[in-house]
């Protein structure tokens, strides 16, 4: 069946909410500068005590674009940032735009061969970095090898003081310091011209080939996006020019750069950059300095809601909250509401939609385990699992697909992924496997993709599997998602050892995958086995392992695991 107007989820939209409200897309560069001009001594930023306003930084951006420039940064120049949470950040994603170049996110999470591949796929030649202990020293192990032309370098001991020992920044002729690339050229008469059609973002996401591929993000994308979240805001509830926005979800992921953040920077609001969660600093920025705003993933909910003496503390200033990045449990859902009154809301989203796609309403109730509603501007329904031009009536499972301007362009030198993700005039399909009842929510029930989702991250056992091969006492290797109470999943590898092989401990493992795979991909558990699952055609299978797992945590907790309250995957 095909959806048409009045669609079904429009019945369940809060009031005032117009499902078809118009979208305004156009540039971040664009939207950027409305911000600065409507709100030209507001702050923006906020680290370590040190405010920056909206004219203070967009002359830091002028003068980090104008250094870019004269570094050789043109239209479509691809631009590095392997950054945290600091005000690098905001100055060198606006200034790679600002020169008509496109951004490629890089994770301080990444192992070296990560961030090689992302350097040699997007062809960026210029590496934004800061001297977070690590980070130099793997941006120059890159540098060696010949991947780049410059390295740029934030110094944080000019933001305040830390208890960081920083990595020491050389001087040789590739190295710049952010210092000396604001003062390397003064800004052009004119800047280049920049399009809602060009490329801002090249956004990595995994792949079923071990190696992450990158979504092409486009200016309207982003922009769109703000949009579709200020229709769905603004009959509900949003935040007033000035107030204030605790950063702490990492800015080089999707769900912070899109929904938070570029969200607080158009509306005027004071973006509170933190490089790490931490309860304490959190609880002091909301009860000391009065943040409005605190946006996490379950775990960081999993750590405020089991904070002692919680309900003792002013909790006043904040207005509103979110969960996103993974399920969260209706046990945290309901013990923060009892505490605060604020409903934890949550939704659906992907890297590839910008992420834009469900969201529950600020306030009421909603159907337990749901997603929430498409939101406004945007189509969704749900496609046969062998035919995903044949849509399926309500309460059927299949795959989520979506069309809106929000969803990403395709993936980056790659036609033929591009192609299979497409399906009748630009419905994406999502490779999330649910349902949509007869009053539009939306459920998952499944992940047509093996991928695990651990404490908001996505994790693909591929790219750990791939890594683990490489050792030469493995035979062979099965990698799942197993149930965590912290971080809703972990990675756990099971491990069939060489004949005559020494047994594996995890620490040994994680040692051997230290430079393969990011922090956040590292197994939690390995398990070595005499024989691993197979097919009946000789594949490794995975269900028996995954059935094993979900018996041994039920019986381990003496019941269900609790429903959750919502999802979001970016």
């Amino acid at each position: 069946m095909t959806y048409s107007r009045p669609y079904p989820w429009e019945k369940s939209y809060p009031a005032g909410v117009d499902p078809a409200a118009p979208i305004r897309a156009g540039t971040v560069n664009e939207l950027f500068d409305r911000a600065v001009a409507a709100y030209p001594d507001n702050y923006a930023l906020e680290y370590r005590d040190r405010r920056t306003t909206y004219k203070e930084l967009s002359d830091l951006v002028s003068r980090a674009a104008a250094g870019l420039v004269s570094l050789g940064v043109k239209p479509g120049t691809a631009v590095g940032l392997y950054l945290p949470n600091t005000p690098v950040h905001p100055v060198m994603f606006f200034a790679v735009l600002k020169a008509g170049g496109r951004v490629v996110h890089m994770s301080p999470l990444d192992a070296e061969r990560e961030l090689a591949h992302k350097l040699k796929d997007s062809g960026a030649r210029i590496m934004v970095t800061t001297n977070f202990p690590g980070m130099v020293t793997r941006a120059l192990k890159l540098d060696a090898e010949g991947l780049l032309d410059h390295l740029i370098i934030g110094d944080d001991a000019e933001f305040g003081p830390a208890p960081i020992q920083y990595d020491p920044i050389p001087a040789n002729g590739r190295t710049i310091t952010l210092k000396n690339l604001l003062s390397l050229a003064s800004p052009p008469a004119t800047w280049p011209e920049v399009k809602e059609s060009d490329i801002a973002l090249l956004q990595y996401t995994g792949g079923t080939t071990g190696l992450p591929k990158g979504a092409m993000l486009l200016h309207r994308n982003l922009t769109s996006t703000n949009s579709i979240y200020k229709n769905w805001a603004s009959a509900q509830r949003e935040l007033k020019s000035g107030e204030k926005v605790i950063v702490v979800l990492p800015l080089f992921h999707i769900y912070a750069l899109s929904s938070v953040f570029l969200r607080a920077i158009d509306q005027g609001n004071e973006c509170m950059l933190r490089p790490r969660f931490d309860v304490e600093t959190t609880l002091r920025d909301i009860e000391e300095k009065k943040a409005n705003y605190f946006p996490g993933v379950p775990t960081m909910w999993i750590a405020l809601v089991s904070a002692p003496g919680l309900e003792k503390r002013d909790l006043s200033s904040l207005s509103m909250c979110a969960s996103g990045g993974a399920p969260l449990p209706v046990e945290i859902f309901d013990r923060f509401k009892k505490i605060t009154g604020i409903s934890l809301r949550g939704g659906w989203g992907m890297t590839e939609t910008a992420p834009a796609g469900t969201n529950q309403p600020y306030d009421g109730d909603t159907p337990p385990g749901t997603i929430g509603l498409p939101l406004p501007g945007l189509y969704m329904d749900i496609v046969a699992l062998d035919d995903p031009s044949r849509t399926l009536p309500f309460g059927e499972t299949g795959e989520m697909r979506i069309k809106g301007p929000n969803v990403f362009a395709g993936y980056w030198n790659k036609p033929e992924e591009t192609k299979a993700a497409f399906v009748d005039d630009g419905y994406f399909l999502t490779g999330d496997i649910g349902y949509m009842d007869e009053n539009g929510w939306l459920y998952l029930v499944d992940r047509k993709k093996d991928m695990i989702i651990s404490g908001g991250f996505n994790v693909y056992p591929s790219v750990i599997e791939h890594a683990l091969f490489e050792h030469p006492d493995i035979e062979g290797v099965i990698v799942i998602g197993v149930p965590d109470d912290y971080r809703g999943e972990a990675a756990k590898a099971f491990i069939k050892m060489r004949k005559g092989a020494a047994p594996l401990t995890l620490e040994a493992v994680k040692e051997f995958l230290a430079d393969k795979v990011g922090k956040h991909e590292m197994p939690a558990a390995i398990e070595l086995r005499d024989a691993l699952p197979m097919t009946s055609v000789g594949k490794l299978s995975k269900k028996e392992l995954v059935e094993e797992e979900r018996r041994k945590y039920q019986a381990s907790k003496q019941q269900n695991t609790p429903a959750s309250a919502g999802a979001s995957r970016q």
